[in-house]
């Protein structure tokens, strides 16, 4: 649906939003009234009331109850039914995206990487391990293992100046789909020294397998992130669901280390 076809209040609260990640309105900065707000967008107090309600409701405006809404402090979501890469998320959010790479090798795969790849056990693996930033600040740990006719498209390519999907799609690489499981886990010593934060931090963990169009799985990755730099939304409609699956983590197959 586009944002022309949404109801009227969603329409509101999307252009809001939208200036508030572009830092157009800064944190502690107070809105426009709602009699300014109906003027701009031409439609009675109604829409634009829900509007500012589902951004109070999000954290991203505070104030209320005859005080004037203002700028909440605003963590950078990722939309979930619309999953994409790191660096296109950030910039889409007006955020400049940074990468370190700690690690680009290839080994063995592990036990638990050959059957979610369908490898043989011990079958060779290109792993990458980076950590990923928002505007130079360190947010997530990036873990991934690739096949290795898919890895070795890495060979010729600088891990440090931007993102391994874009390089790997613009090589042909068939990255159609991916499951991804979300779930929270403490920081450990590495997770701890790279982001900056103390051991056993709590981290909010992304983990997916992406496989090309026969479904052929070409990669795992675990992605780790500060949840207070960023976090995942998902939007349902009574009859436009996005598939969500809720999974026992015991029996969660999509396991990666």
């Amino acid at each position: 649906m586009s944002i022309t076809d949404a109801p009227l209040h969603r329409r509101v609260s999307t252009v809001l939003r939208e200036r508030i990640a572009r830092g157009e309105w800064a944190v502690g900065m107070q809105l426009p009234s709602e009699a300014a707000l109906c003027r701009e967008f031409g439609m009675s107090r109604g829409p634009v009331r829900q509007a500012l309600a589902t951004l109070r409701a999000e954290g991203v405006v505070i104030g209320g109850r005859g005080r004037a809404p203002v700028v909440g402090r605003v963590v950078p979501s990722q939309s979930f039914s619309t999953f994409t890469s790191f660096t296109e998320w950030a910039r889409s959010i007006g955020r400049q995206p940074g990468q370190r790479t700690l690690e680009l090798a290839k080994r063995p795969a592990t036990s638990v990487v050959a059957g979610l790849l369908g490898l043989d056990e011990g079958g060779a693996v290109i792993d990458v391990l980076r950590v990923r930033s928002l505007d130079g600040v360190p947010t997530m740990v990036e873990r991934a293992s690739f096949i290795l006719e898919v890895g070795m498209q890495l060979a010729d390519f600088d891990s440090d100046s931007g993102s391994l999907h874009a390089h790997l799609t613009g090589r042909g690489v068939d990255l159609r789909s991916a499951r991804h499981t979300i779930d929270a886990v403490a920081a450990n010593r590495l997770d701890a020294e790279v982001l900056g934060i103390p051991l056993g931090s709590p981290l909010l963990r992304e983990r997916r397998i992406t496989s090309d169009g026969s479904r052929r799985p070409l990669s795992v990755a675990e992605d780790r992130y500060r949840p207070e730099l960023a976090n995942f939304t998902i939007e349902n409609e009574i009859d436009r669901r996005t598939p969500l699956t809720r999974a026992d983590p015991t029996h969660d197959r999509s396991s990666s280390p």
